[in-house]
């Protein structure tokens, strides 16, 4: 089973960064010189995936067109010899195939991936959150379908974060999985809990922006009330998948950014920049001028 599908819910309305959201997509913010969701579509062509599938909503106009090509723009840039920004701008059209689907109700996430059950059909897909940027060697979608290839199930991306923090996660029980690939890594999970309480957590093994699913997750959303929020929450729908069939959480490899947050959009944008080779000299020598 191979996965040639991934959903990117990029319906909602990015709160958090208000007003800079009023008006413009929060998946479009940009981190140095790109938009969010542009991390996350890298991500699935870096591994292998050839479809990407947004489930968007009213105001998200400039996210399919900043993945469609921009012939005027394209145009400029030949004709004044700017190959290097003419490249980058064509390749960000060329990354994947894309397909848009409207989630007409902002019900939450777990609504966002039922919008797409026509488009996915029954076949295993991922599932990546914009607001989590993961900077990894070997993208963290490829790591997980790794493991997928292995044993046929649901996985999902987990992390361990401090306890104090477990209040903001899903969080998983589970126990440790002997495979010499994965050292340690792999969890097949035995609960889940839904931002519990740091004395009432069952672990420290939080569940971040990235999940490949097996297509029996559509009748568990179907039958799931509205949970936390008022919202479809997917961390019930698993939770009842979860009675049917094993569902694996994986540590993955990698430096996770939480960039739906406002202090963690500024450290991914610090870090990011640094790595890039033609900033990260001088933005450190700046940096360390700053009498802080």
């Amino acid at each position: 089973m191979e996965i040639r599908k991934a959903v990117l819910p990029v319906a909602g309305l990015g709160t958090r960064f208000l007003p800079a959201t009023k008006a413009q997509p929060k998946e479009m913010l940009p981190i140095v010189d790109k938009p969010l969701v542009q991390y996350a579509v890298e991500e699935v062509a870096a591994s292998g995936v050839p479809l990407a599938i947004f489930v968007t909503g009213r105001g998200k106009d400039a996210i399919e067109d900043h993945f469609d090509v921009s012939f005027e723009l394209e145009q400029m840039l030949a004709g004044r010899g700017k190959e290097e920004m003419l490249r980058q701008v064509q390749s960000v059209s060329g990354l994947v195939q894309m397909t848009y689907v409207r989630q007409k109700n902002p019900l939450g996430l777990g609504h966002a991936i039922l919008v797409a059950r026509d488009l996915v059909g029954e076949e295993p897909f991922a599932v990546l959150l914009s607001d989590d940027i993961i900077d990894s060697e070997t993208p963290c979608l490829r790591q997980m379908i790794d493991v997928f290839t292995r044993y046929g199930r649901s996985v999902v991306a987990i992390q361990r974060v401090e306890r104090r923090a477990v209040s903001s996660y899903g969080v998983i029980k589970g126990h440790a999985v002997v495979d010499h690939n994965w050292k340690g890594r792999l969890f097949r999970i035995t609960d889940m809990v839904e931002k519990p309480q740091p004395r009432q957590a069952p672990s420290n093994l939080a569940i971040i922006g990235r999940y490949i699913l097996t297509p029996a997750i559509f009748k568990e959303l179907s039958a799931t009330g509205r949970g936390a929020g008022s919202e479809i929450q997917l961390t019930d729908a698993l939770h009842r998948l979860l009675e049917k069939e094993p569902i694996y959480g994986y540590v993955f490899e990698g430096q996770r950014y939480d960039a739906g947050d406002k202090l963690g959009f500024l450290q991914a944008t610090v870090e990011i920049a640094l790595k890039r080779p033609e900033l990260g000299k001088p933005f450190r020598k700046y940096l360390k001028s700053l009498k802080l």
